[in-house]
């Protein structure tokens, strides 16, 4: 993917996120007053108001929850990946943090190397990451 793909903005609570992708980690936001895991990332807890917080390394696994084909892509720059899917992926050690991404076969195929109509949900899934810069590691997904 090519570095005028639209890139995540990156702000102070979702920073380290980006810092542990560069070092091919899952890190997930947890709160350190009553544990719960958050994402996206944010400064105060949901469910207890904790300002504190710490981040957890979690195993990468998880299921195909949902996924879309755009047709067509509402970016210019995807057009020429198109058709292409994204997916969203809840994580085994809680379902109801779920993250976005593509399903590919291994890190750095383009996302749109996989047929979607093979693509199931439920079906097990392992995150790799690719570079696609400097900075941003983007998370992707492969079958388990």
């Amino acid at each position: 993917m090519s570095q005028d793909v639209l890139l995540p903005a990156i702000g102070p609570d979702e920073a380290p996120f980006w810092e542990y992708t560069r070092k091919g980690e899952l890190r997930i936001q947890q709160c350190s007053g009553c544990e719960r895991l958050r994402f996206p990332p944010r400064p105060m807890c949901p469910d207890c108001h904790s300002t504190d917080s710490h981040w957890t390394l979690v195993s990468g696994r998880g299921t195909v929850w949902s996924y879309v084909v755009p047709h067509p892509p509402l970016l210019p720059q995807f057009m020429p990946l198109a058709p292409y899917h994204v997916i969203t992926v809840a994580l085994d050690e809680n379902p109801t943090i779920r993250l976005l991404g593509n399903l590919v076969e291994k890190a750095g195929d383009p996302i749109n190397a996989i047929d979607p109509a093979t693509i199931e949900i439920g079906m097990a899934v392992q995150v790799v990451f690719e570079a696609v810069n400097d900075e941003i590691h983007m998370p992707r997904w492969v079958r388990v």
